[in-house]
C-alpha cells in the first residue's frame, strides 16, 4: 500500500473526507483523523487560552481541548444551534475537538477530483490547505487538519504535553 506524505497531491487511489461547514464554505478533512462527532455542549474555559480555544471537555475521562474554527479563521460570529457540532479528532496521538457549523457527510474523492491549492489571500493559511476538491454541486477546501492542529499557533499539542 502506498503511503501518502500529505505534502502534495494525494495518491492515485480515492480518499474519504469528512465534510463540514463554516459559513457558506465547505471543508474536507481526512476521515481517518475523525474519532467521533458530538453535539456542541458547554465547555470549561481555560484562563489565558487563545480566543479561539473555547475550553476543555471531559470525554470519557480524557480532557479534550476544544477549538472554535469560526474564531480561528476570523469568520463572523454565529449563534450555536442544534446544527453546531464538535468534531473530535485524533491528531499526533492527542484527542482534540473542533467546533464547526455542521457536518454534511463523508465524500470520496478520486485524484482527478482534487486540484492543487491556489496561492491567494485567505483567512485560512494556505499551509493547511492540501487542495480543492471538485464535486457535482461545488467545491471543497481540503485541509490537513493534523498540520493545523499541531501548528505552533494552535498551541494544543505542546501545552498538552508540557
Amino acid at each position: 500500500m502506498k503511503t501518502d506524505q500529505r505534502h502534495g497531491a494525494p495518491e492515485a487511489s480515492s480518499e474519504e473526507f469528512l465534510i463540514f461547514n463554516l459559513g457558506q464554505e465547505q471543508y474536507g478533512i481526512d476521515i481517518l483523523k475523525v474519532q467521533e462527532i458530538r453535539g456542541y455542549d458547554s465547555v470549561t474555559r481555560v484562563a489565558n487560552a487563545p480566543v479561539f480555544i473555547k475550553g476543555v471537555i471531559n470525554l470519557r475521562g480524557v480532557i479534550v481541548p476544544i477549538a472554535d474554527m469560526r474564531q480561528k479563521f476570523e469568520l463572523e460570529r454565529v449563534v450555536y444551534d442544534d446544527q453546531t457540532v464538535v468534531v473530535v479528532l485524533n491528531v499526533a496521538g492527542r484527542v482534540v475537538g473542533i467546533v464547526v457549523d455542521g457536518v454534511s457527510g463523508v465524500q470520496t474523492l478520486t485524484a482527478e477530483q482534487i486540484r492543487p491549492a491556489p496561492a491567494f489571500n485567505s483567512t485560512v493559511s494556505t499551509d493547511y490547505i492540501t487542495g480543492i476538491g471538485t464535486i457535482d454541486d461545488g467545491m471543497l477546501i481540503l485541509m490537513d487538519i493534523e498540520k493545523l492542529m499541531t501548528s505552533e499557533e494552535m498551541a494544543l499539542v505542546e501545552s498538552a504535553t508540557a
